[in-house]
């Protein structure tokens, strides 16, 4: 019988709180074995300047992940061309684990814009999508393709660029985030403004 691994891949820049609640979801509602955080160093639609360093993000998600061995973190990515595409990554890692069924983790907002990733066709073929609800969006008609599986998670309102936006404002957001993630971000002083 193969393995099932979700594959949450992310800038997690940084990860949070919100990140680490829908993956224990996925483990524990998914039928996932493990959860695979998949740091992506470069996402071809988002803006790269605000990114962190990827040592620094991946460091992260270590800390942040490091007691859980339902969780493993994954830098694949790091070793491909840039900017990384899912389909690209997505064969490298079946080649490398042919007993390995990998389950693409994702928001309904990238459901939305999903036929405009590169080869999504061949994504559906081959691999199945886990979708979690995102405030504000609906279900589409990819929702209903027999590879899509829309998850029933609780809707999550946390994300990077709150507590990007927070900390450079000088707000205290502890709670967000593992304890070590956030003494990290205050002692490199990441996401300050000068």
């Amino acid at each position: 019988m193969k393995t099932k691994i979700g594959l949450f891949f992310g800038s997690f820049n940084p990860i949070h709180n919100g990140h680490l609640m829908l993956a224990n979801y996925l483990a524990e509602y998914g039928d996932m074995d493990e959860i695979w955080f998949v740091v992506s160093p470069q996402n071809p639609f988002k803006d790269k300047k605000s990114l962190l360093a990827d040592r620094h993000r991946m460091y992260m998600v270590e800390m942040a992940i490091k007691d859980d061995e339902r969780f493993h973190v994954c830098d694949i990515e790091f070793y491909m061309p840039q900017p990384s595409y899912t389909i690209d990554t997505l064969t490298r890692l079946a080649e490398r684990h042919p007993n390995t069924d990998f389950y693409l983790i994702c928001g309904m907002d990238s459901l939305e814009s999903f036929p405009k990733w590169k080869n999504y066709e061949m994504i559906l073929k081959y691999h199945h999508l886990l979708v979690y609800p995102r405030k504000g969006h609906n279900n589409n008609e990819l929702a209903k393709h027999p590879s899509v599986k829309v998850i029933d998670a609780p809707e999550i309102e946390i994300s990077s660029t709150f507590i990007r936006d927070a900390i450079g404002e000088g707000k205290d957001v502890r709670y967000f985030m593992p304890k070590e993630v956030y003494k990290y971000i205050i002692d490199m002083h990441f996401y300050e403004r000068k």
